[in-house]
Formats: C-alpha cells, sequence, structure tokens
C-alpha cells in the first residue's frame, strides 16, 4: 500500500474512479463485478494501491468504456513509481512541486500563458534566483538554491533528444519587468530568442496594445497527455502549483489559450520585440 502516491499514480486512479461513475456504478457494485474486496476498488481509485494493465483492462470492459486510446494510455500510467530524477528532491520540496516535474516529463506537449514571467522552462539560473529571492516567507539561501537546481533539472524536456514541443505566449509586461535588474534581465531575454530559434520552441507576444483579454492576468501551463482526458492545466501560484483536470476546466483553458494564441504576434514579430526590449536595457 502506498503512503505517498504521485500525481501520475493518483492522476491514474481519479479517472478509473471516473469511468466507474461514468458507468453508473458504485464502488461496492465494481468490487462485485472485479471478484474484490470494496476496499481494493477504493485504494485503487485514491492512487494507495498499485493497479496491472490487466486490471484496467477488466475495469473498462466492466464499465463500458470502448475508449480504445484511452484505456491504453491508462495502462500506460499503471507502472510503479517512476525513479525520475525529480526523486532527489522529495525531502527538500514540496510534493506538489515534484509532481509538476513528473507531468512535464510525460507530457506530448507543454503550453505556456504568463502574464509577469518568463516561464519556467525558458529561465536563466540567475532570473529564477532573482524571482525566488523575492519570495514571502524568505528562503535561506540553500532553499533558493535547491529551487533554482530544481527548475533548471526540469528545462531537460526540451533539451533531451527527443525534446517535448514548448509553445510559450508571453505577455508583454513580463519582457520589460527586470527580476534582478538589467545585469540579470538583458541575458534571460537573449536566452528566449536563442531558445525560439529551436524549431520545437514557439515564442509569440502578447503586445500592451492587445487590450482586454480573459486570462491574461494570470499565469499558467497547460500539459498534453496522450489523449485529451489525461491532459493537465497546472496554476502557477504563490503557494506551490495547483493541478486541474476536470472535462470542464480543461475546455476553459483550451479556449483561453487558443484566443491568446490568435491576439499575440507571430514568431518572427515576437522575436524582434523581444530583440528591441533587451536592446533598450
Amino acid at each position: 500500500m502506498r503512503s505517498n502516491p504521485t500525481g501520475r499514480q493518483l492522476r491514474l486512479g481519479a479517472e478509473l474512479r471516473k469511468l466507474r461513475e461514468r458507468a453508473g456504478l458504485t464502488s461496492t457494485q465494481a468490487s462485485r463485478l472485479l471478484g474484490v474486496q470494496q476496499n481494493q476498488i477504493s485504494n485503487m481509485e485514491a492512487g494507495r494501491a498499485g493497479v496491472s494493465p490487466e486490471r484496467v483492462r477488466t475495469l473498462a470492459c466492466h464499465y463500458e468504456c470502448g475508449d480504445r486510446a484511452l484505456v491504453d494510455a491508462l495502462c500506460a500510467m499503471t507502472a510503479e513509481r517512476d525513479r525520475g530524477w525529480w526523486e532527489e528532491y522529495r525531502e527538500l520540496l514540496p510534493a506538489t512541486l515534484l509532481d509538476l516535474a513528473e507531468v512535464e516529463n510525460h507530457a506530448e506537449q507543454l503550453r505556456a500563458a504568463v502574464a509577469v514571467h518568463i516561464p519556467g522552462l525558458l529561465q536563466t539560473a540567475e532570473y529564477s534566483r532573482a524571482i525566488f529571492r523575492q519570495d514571502v516567507p524568505e528562503m535561506s539561501p540553500p532553499d533558493v538554491e535547491h529551487r533554482v537546481s530544481f527548475r533548471i533539472k526540469r528545462q531537460a524536456v526540451i533539451y533531451r533528444d527527443s525534446p517535448t514541443p514548448h509553445l510559450a505566449v508571453i505577455h508583454e509586461a513580463a519582457l520589460r519587468m527586470q527580476f534582478g535588474g538589467p545585469a540579470v534581465t538583458r541575458p534571460q531575454l537573449e536566452h528566449l530568442l536563442n531558445m525560439s530559434e529551436r524549431k520545437h520552441i514557439t515564442v509569440r507576444v502578447l503586445t500592451f496594445d492587445t487590450g482586454v483579454l480573459p486570462g491574461s492576468g494570470q499565469s499558467f501551463y497547460y500539459s498534453a497527455g496522450p489523449v485529451s482526458q489525461l491532459d493537465t492545466v497546472h496554476l502557477d501560484q504563490s503557494h506551490g502549483p495547483v493541478f486541474l483536470d476536470s472535462e470542464a476546466q480543461l475546455d476553459k483553458y483550451r479556449v483561453l489559450l487558443s484566443r491568446m494564441e490568435t491576439r499575440a504576434l507571430p514568431p518572427a514579430k515576437s522575436r524582434d520585440l523581444i530583440h528591441k526590449i533587451a536592446q533598450e536595457l
């Protein structure tokens, strides 16, 4: 029995619960169909107990789920905890940050919409350090360094041999915010320009004259799963990431991202504006 299931294991359990509820079955009825105790169904759905691919397929059959792509994706999530690099931070950082790294590691595509800072996966170490030093309550120097190293290691997903496509919609305000002053901001913008030249990274800027745009006042990230039902939104909050995955929430943030992309400058013009702002510092 797991005492601290990861975000991925919790998500698998939540998806199994959704399938059961859509089938109109109680956990007791499901346990009878599977020939197990009711608490086993509860533990699987809470991520506390492991579940095999065979059992996932059996449950999907009992729940009359005909979505083969979804069932295959759920089976792929059944492996025991992935001992990824983030596990070395388990005693150092909040569990939600480890869950974020796990989500990003398995994502098919990463999208970001930010209002006041550069997206984490595109930040330099000095820029990240300047941000973490302003946290309330103030972090100790070792804690700041743990956060910085963790953020930089998360960036492996866009550097690996098969990098994850990353789209960043960045408000002009974020480009002009001088975290750490010009000496930190200028190299950060130059780094952003260099990263935007990579074929799997797209940077688009929302300018001040875009006007009112729903959602532009918040920062959020969208991780695409192997099927749309397994997408994840994470809101960037001061107390840590908040994950959203209900169908209505995913639909909302898909629309917000689509509207932002439509209103943002195309990549080439975005690079021109970033270069101009960097030159002004």
